[in-house]
């Protein structure tokens, strides 16, 4: 597969294309911004011959596009939000590309990625030798909240899937992800004068604290079949120092290996009671990203993979990652799967945000290989 070949894919216009999408700024939750990033990539996937749908929710604008072939489909899956707000590329995070570097917010996490998808896809003039169906989701960064259940709708006869995030530092490709999930404890208590009358009251605050040191006995169970990653990363509550506080919260964030630890912890967390009587204690799921142990389906399609880049002159590896992503809903019902196919950079989420220019092309180069590759039937 040479890409010179290609009219009009000359290395300048996918930059071109990054920088573009690099420009709507689109972070999580900003419908306006959502549709205006969706539009150009709508665009380009029907343009190629894709039959391209937009599911819209609160939270903004998914763009799901299928593209005829032999077999079930692949899925490319990706999203189109990102973490930085609207005036990051006039102040801290401009746009460069520079000594073969690229730098803007959402070039790495995850633009560059969906440019990757568009490029391969025009460049085999949206005919590939199998199904392909894209999804491109809206609120990714914020945990799927309104698109998770269209990622497994989308999933459900897919063939496999390929995730579009950031690979490990070293281009590996990340098969197996750390299930996440994010929960606020809400403590309820009531005021009173802490001097007056402190009998009377109910401090909420104390009540978290001492559920807190609960939860941690919990995650730190010894008989748990894997250990738990657990960070209290907000607190809050109370009024001032001579009020028994009625209110108070938490929100803490779970990381987990395997299912089965995954379960015994929640369902104890989510099972807590109050300490103190007249105390009410609520459990509340912000987000959650199952669990995804790598498997031998997962372990094949790496395979196949690393056999196509071989061919092309690539290595290509993988192995489990700590965070979590999309493709955790995917893994973990069994959809055979590999995340981490977007261009090789660093700075995720900071200020050093970047990929690294060159190797823009060579993920193309590898997508359309595979896409050119017709299904194994089994």
């Amino acid at each position: 597969m040479n890409s010179a070949h290609a009219p009009g894919l000359d290395g300048a216009a996918e930059f071109d294309f990054l920088r573009e999408l690099v420009a709507i700024e689109s972070p999580s939750l900003d419908r306006a911004a959502s549709e205006r990033v969706a539009a150009p990539i709508a665009e380009r996937l029907s343009a190629v011959g894709g039959r391209v749908r937009l599911a819209r929710t609160e939270a903004g604008t998914s763009i799901v596009a299928d593209f005829a072939g032999p077999g079930h489909p692949l899925l490319l899956v990706g999203h189109t939000d990102t973490v930085w707000p609207v005036g990051t590329l006039e102040s801290s995070l401009p746009w460069s590309h520079e000594n073969g570097i690229i730098r803007g917010p959402g070039t790495y996490d995850m633009k560059s990625g969906i440019v990757v998808i568009c490029a391969a896809l025009q460049r085999l003039d949206g005919n590939p030798s199998r199904a392909v169906r894209v999804v491109l989701n809206c609120d990714e960064e914020v945990g799927s909240p309104t698109t998770g259940e269209l990622i497994r709708a989308q999933a459900a006869d897919a063939m496999a899937a390929i995730g579009f995030e950031s690979p490990h530092p070293d281009g590996a490709l990340k098969v197996g992800r750390r299930g996440s999930t994010r929960l606020a404890v809400h403590a309820h208590g009531r005021a009173a004068h802490a001097a007056l009358n402190p009998e009377l009251g109910v401090s909420a605050i104390d009540e978290l604290i001492d559920q807190l040191a609960g939860i941690r006995e919990i995650t730190e169970d010894p008989l748990l079949p894997s250990a738990v990653l657990c960070n209290v990363g907000v607190i809050s509550g109370g009024t001032r120092a001579n009020v028994v506080p009625e209110s108070a919260r938490a929100e803490i964030g779970l990381r987990f290996v395997d299912s089965e630890t995954e379960s015994r912890v929640l369902s104890a967390i989510r099972g807590i009671v109050p300490r103190r009587r007249s105390a009410r204690i609520e459990v509340e799921t912000l987000s959650s990203r199952p669990a995804w142990r790598a498997s031998a389906a997962d372990a094949a399609l790496l395979a196949q993979l690393s056999a196509t880049a071989a061919l092309l002159g690539q290595r290509l590896d993988g192995r489990p990652a700590a965070g979590a992503g999309d493709t955790n809903i995917l893994g973990s019902v069994g959809v055979p799967t590999v995340d981490g196919f977007g261009p090789l950079g660093g700075g995720a989420h900071a200020i050093d945000e970047h990929i690294v220019a060159a190797s823009l092309h060579q993920r193309i180069d590898l997508l359309s290989a595979v896409l050119a590759t017709p299904p194994v039937q089994p």
